[in-house]
């Protein structure tokens, strides 16, 4: 059950973010929730590895090189999705950091007294 909500949730993160920020589109509620799931996969599964791979280069960037692949998981996860559509580099960017960003505050709602679980 909790589950079911989180994706509910993160859905609606999706919904949010795509009021806001310009070029960066869901089109329906189902679009919403596959895209929160697709993301959640992509997040967990895809992005350390490719954290991974590009430590060389995020080294020499200081960093900044790990935005490339935020936005490019961002994108990956609308490729994905059909309903789902992400149009431009800072789209992407600064949805992945309101998603990501929402999804921490779904975590710590769902989670709850000082992180003991219900």
């Amino acid at each position: 059950m909790d589950l079911i909500i989180r994706l509910i949730l993160n859905a609606s993160v999706f919904l949010l973010v795509s009021l806001v920020v310009p070029g960066f589109e869901v089109a329906s509620i189902w679009a919403a929730l596959w895209a929160a799931l697709i993301f959640g996969f992509v997040n967990s599964l895809i992005r350390p590895i490719l954290l991974a791979i590009s430590l060389p280069l995020s080294i020499l960037s200081l960093g900044l090189f790990t935005l490339v692949i935020d936005a490019a998981i961002m994108a990956l996860t609308a490729w994905l999705v059909p309903g789902f559509d992400v149009r431009g580099f800072l789209a992407a960017l600064i949805g992945w950091v309101l998603v990501s960003f929402g999804s921490m505050i779904v975590s710590s709602i769902l989670r709850g007294n000082g992180g003991k679980r219900k």
